[in-house]
């Protein structure tokens, strides 16, 4: 078994439980891509065993604390067991699932979703890439089902030296698939959508919002980077009069389109925009246009604490005008999926862009992702998508 030694101090992360190493934390020591290495102190001390990333700044990722685990084949049988059994203890009102969520199920770099009898995976770490067939047959053997897509098309990869693949890894079938979410059906393609398809994170929060506009009786909705209409659907439910969804893909909104008819919804109250948000929503103001709820659900600004300053500007920019464009009394909802944006920062930039717009307002709740995408004590950036509910206050 090939070794790393980590410099003295630098243990201190692991004796915590946390799975990640990074390179300047290495003394000496490595192995191929994927390979499983005994981690140690300086002092020589058992630390963890762990998958080694070559290329990666993130130089191993932790498979087990315990010095008497083996990471053989039955320790992926069990531990996708372990992770998928966690999932009957949730509260998820869908056949859309996250059945396993990386480092928080103690599998860093495996992401599994469940779209009704298709299982969809991605392979994002050099370790789980080294253990693919293993890790497929053991989903299967866990859920009992026979069809397994890979989506390992993540840009992530590349930071691991791994080329893109996709494609059928166990069984074959439809590639369009359709879910129940709520009260409510939506189609994905587990091939062309965004990560495996489908946004499931925000499965609590599009509910949230439903109830939101069904007790406030709120008319006017205004969705921006509203992809397949999630948020949409959700509006339309709560009786929303006119809702008016913005997004760059022309594909993704005939997908929300569809999702408005498919739910029975009049298609005379759903408005669609093939349009940039930034300057739709300056062109709002300009036109004197109000909205009584907004939702702000955008892509990755900052994908690392790196990019923070600049997608702090960029998150700034759009809460200011959405915050301009509601009504007294109305509600935005508005979110960052930036694992560089912490849930405290969030809050304070959107505070700035209140300050900016002379708006001040109530925050209804924080929101996050679903449960089925559980951040844990020991990893806690497992916290990607945080989220505000903020109502302005009545005039």
């Amino acid at each position: 078994m090939k070794t790393i030694r980590l410099k003295p101090g630098k243990e201190r992360s692991l004796q915590r439980r946390h799975p990640w190493i990074f390179e300047g934390a290495i003394a000496k020591g490595g192995g191929d891509s994927g390979e499983t290495v005994r981690v140690e102190s300086a002092e020589g001390q058992f630390l963890a065993w762990a998958a080694f990333s070559p290329q990666s700044r993130i130089r191993a990722r932790v498979w087990s604390f315990d010095e008497k685990q083996r990471i053989d084949a039955s320790f992926f049988i069990a531990a996708c067991a372990r992770s998928i059994s966690a999932r009957g203890r949730f509260y998820i009102e869908s056949n859309g699932v996250r059945l396993v969520h990386g480092e928080s199920d103690g599998l860093p770099g495996l992401i599994v979703d469940r779209y009704e009898d298709t299982l969809v995976a991605q392979f994002t770490s050099a370790g789980t890439e080294r253990w693919k067939a293993v890790i497929a047959d053991a989903l299967l053997q866990a859920t009992g089902l026979s069809r397994l897509y890979e989506r390992s098309d993540a840009s992530v990869r590349q930071l691991e030296g791994l080329a893109p693949a996709t494609g059928w890894l166990r069984g074959q079938g439809p590639q369009e698939l359709t879910i129940r979410e709520h009260r409510w059906r939506l189609t994905l393609d587990i091939a062309e959508g965004h990560k495996t398809g489908f946004y499931l994170d925000q499965r609590d929060s599009r509910h949230h919002f439903f109830g939101t506009v069904q007790r406030l009786g709120l008319q006017r909705v205004l969705n921006c980077y509203c992809y397949t209409g999630g948020f949409t659907v959700a509006a339309l439910a709560g009786g929303a009069g006119q809702v008016t969804s913005i997004d760059s893909s022309g594909p993704a909104l005939e997908r929300a389109r569809a999702h408005v008819q498919l739910n029975g919804f009049d298609a005379a109250r759903a408005e669609f925009l093939d349009a940039d948000v930034n300057g739709s929503l300056r062109r709002f103001l300009a036109e004197g246009r109000r909205f009584d709820a907004i939702v702000l659900d955008p892509p990755k600004f900052a994908p690392t604490a790196a990019h923070a300053e600049r997608a702090a500007r960029a998150y700034k920019d759009i809460n200011r005008l959405a915050l301009q464009l509601l009504e007294p009394g109305g509600v935005l909802y508005t979110f960052s999926c930036s694992g560089g944006i912490s849930a405290d920062l969030f809050h304070k930039i959107v505070a700035s862009a209140g300050a900016d717009a002379g708006v001040d307002g109530y925050v209804l709740g924080r929101l996050a992702g679903a449960p089925d995408h559980p951040m844990t004590l020991e990893f806690p950036e497992g916290e990607y998508l945080k989220g505000l509910a903020i109502m302005r206050k009545p005039a």
